[in-house]
């Protein structure tokens, strides 16, 4: 199960970027990645929210499925934002999920959309195990009532 989000810093310990949680990127992010390995490979790098204008469509869907947030804004905020970065160091993002704002070191506030679903199961720290063993019990409840009404099957 993934952890609950609640809201994100990055951080810059050592050279400029160690240990930031939060990439910024350039459009079509993930092309190419259609496995969930992509996803896995940044969050095990510890990236949990990757900000560009656009994603690969497979991509932008495993990021929610590994507990990664994927917000996507126009280019020219993602050029901002990463004008904001190269400060290194002085370049703390704030992002805040159940506000759905991401905060600026200058204290200016973006909002972002994200699908209402996607964001509880952030959130809730649920993946789609997660999600299915929420419902164990009318599962459990519909297989035992199924052997029932079909003993043969």
């Amino acid at each position: 199960m993934m952890l609950g989000m609640k809201s994100l810093r990055s951080c810059s310990i050592g050279p400029t970027f160690r240990g930031a949680n939060i990439l910024i990127a350039g459009e079509n992010f993930g092309c190419g990645s259609s496995r969930e390995h992509a996803p896995w490979a940044l969050l095990d790098y510890g990236i949990r929210c990757i900000i560009a204008p656009s994603f690969a469509d497979i991509f932008y869907n495993n990021c929610f499925k590994n507990g990664v947030l994927p917000i996507t804004l126009p280019q020219q905020q993602v050029d901002a934002l990463m004008a904001i970065a190269e400060r290194g160091a002085d370049a703390r993002f704030t992002i805040d999920l159940p506000e759905q704002v991401i905060e600026t070191p200058d204290g200016a506030r973006l909002g972002f959309e994200i699908d209402p679903f996607r964001k509880a199961c952030l959130l809730g720290g649920l993946d789609d195990i997660g999600l299915t063993l929420q419902k164990v019990d009318r599962i459990t409840s519909f297989e035992a009532r199924h052997r029932a009404e079909r003993p043969w099957l």
